[in-house]
């Protein structure tokens, strides 16, 4: 029987040297730990999930795609997209239950599914599911990042994760040794250890002499202090793995801090700090709040001054109107820039947009009167991981909706199919990475349609 090395011929951290310059390779099959013959064949590729939020709904007379199907026309917002036909599905006609009817706390289901109010915890995101699979494999379980502030990442005791928003301190944190060296950075950990020891040890003690109300508050802090014992064992165990040297030229741009003056070179900043994540597998599971639901960037680039929120109320007057469908493609482009090089860069299984599913879109659909059904989304990417594309997947017309042009508006108040469900979309993609479970949240069912 021919067996083979159980060792890879090349550390999956090895870099390339010479003319005074160290570039990180991309994972390649000689990487990967080689322990049969058959173990080399069917070595599990990376799989990775890119959510990207866009606050305050879209202006849908100029989003909205009126054929369904594979022979679907773009509409002209998303006619920026018509090169990326074939790795990408417009999808009309899903909501979240819970967030009919509501305002600005739409942002904080789009990746839960859970209830919003005051009395409500939040559930976990699908983001935290997937890292829970994915964290063994990588130095970051996740990444949150939101250029306004407001992650859209919660754990599984429901609470808010943090999330940067400064391209250069995402690159510092992922690619450079913390100040001081690892033997610095172990007797941070260590002391952290100490601490976070001496909490849940004070805790455990205090909690028996609490009501059931207080005992809820105490749990519900001490699960974060969990989460914080957990990163910290986490970050030990990579101390001596050794962070990926990057080309000192990418390193500089990317390293920078870029701030929202120029937001198309801030996205672009951090799509290529994800790329960069993927190509190294830093992470394989991203999100990012392109703007809160209360605020949403202006964009200077395009002479657009006013926020997001206030050309989504735009009471039908005609120049917001424009404005906002301005805004709407230029996000698009940015989006188009990501895929673009997404697909350009490869890992040793072809292209990483084969390997990633990016889901873009907003939770909540006509922000003028908030309306939260018939949520703008489009998903891309992902074909090794089952996925296809090609056509508009439109709910809506699948549940006998004919006629756009007079209850547009309409639809986004009150789905046609109360039946379909972002979180049906949302339990499909979290199965695509491997994570065992037939339902998340509201589901109803797993989104067939977009399976090969």
């Amino acid at each position: 029987m021919h067996v083979l090395r159980s060792t890879p011929l090349i550390h999956r951290r090895h870099v390339l040297r010479g003319l005074g310059t160290a570039l990180a390779l991309p994972l390649l099959d000689c990487m990967r730990p080689v322990r049969s013959a058959a173990a080399a064949t069917t070595a599990a590729r990376p799989s990775r999930s890119v959510f990207i939020y866009l606050p305050n709904g879209v202006n849908n007379r100029e989003w909205q795609i009126l054929g369904a199907g594979r022979d679907y026309q773009f509409s002209p917002t998303l006619s920026v997209l018509e090169k990326h036909r074939d790795q990408i599905t417009p999808i009309s006609g899903l909501h979240h239950p819970h967030g009919l009817g509501n305002h600005h706390g739409c942002q904080t289901i789009w990746l839960t599914g859970g209830k919003i109010g005051a009395t409500e915890r939040n559930t976990i995101s699908v983001d935290q599911l997937m890292a829970q699979q994915m964290a063994p494999h990588t130095r970051f379980a996740s990444l949150e990042l939101s250029n306004q502030g407001r992650s859209l990442s919660w754990n599984a005791d429901g609470i808010l994760l943090p999330a940067e928003a400064n391209p250069g301190v995402v690159f510092r944190r992922l690619f450079t040794t913390p100040e001081g060296g690892i033997d610095a950075q172990r007797r941070r950990l260590d002391r952290r250890q100490s601490i976070l020891d001496a909490v849940l040890g004070e805790a455990t003690s205090l909690r028996g002499r609490l009501g059931n109300d207080d005992r809820g508050r105490l749990d519900q802090y001490l699960t974060s202090v969990r989460e914080v014992e957990v990163r910290a064992q986490r970050a030990e165990q990579w101390l001596d793995v050794p962070r990926p040297e990057i080309d000192p030229a990418q390193a500089a741009r990317l390293s920078q801090d870029v701030g929202l003056s120029r937001l198309g070179n801030y996205l672009q900043t951090m799509y290529d700090l994800i790329v960069l994540a993927f190509q190294t597998d830093t992470t394989r599971v991203v999100s990012f709040s392109t703007g809160e639901e209360g605020k949403g960037p202006a964009i200077p680039d395009i002479r657009i001054f006013q926020d997001r929120h206030s050309l989504s109320h735009h009471g039908g007057v005609e120049t917001r109107l424009n404005d906002l469908a301005a805004s709407d493609r230029f996000n698009l482009q940015q989006l188009s820039y990501f895929l673009d090089r997404l697909r350009e860069v490869h890992d040793a299984d072809g292209p990483l947009l084969d390997s990633s599913m990016v889901l873009f879109g907003s939770g909540m659909a006509y922000g003028h009167s908030h309306g939260n059904a018939n949520l703008p989304l489009v998903l891309a990417g992902g074909s090794a991981l089952g996925l296809k594309h090609g056509s508009h997947l439109d709910f809506n017309r699948a549940a006998g909706f004919t006629d756009y042009e007079k209850a547009l508006v309409g639809i986004c108040h009150t789905p046609v199919d109360t039946k379909a469900r972002m979180s049906n979309l949302l339990v499909t993609m979290a199965q695509r990475m491997g994570v065992a479970t037939e339902t998340f949240a509201d589901s109803t069912r797993g989104l067939t349609e977009v399976e090969a």
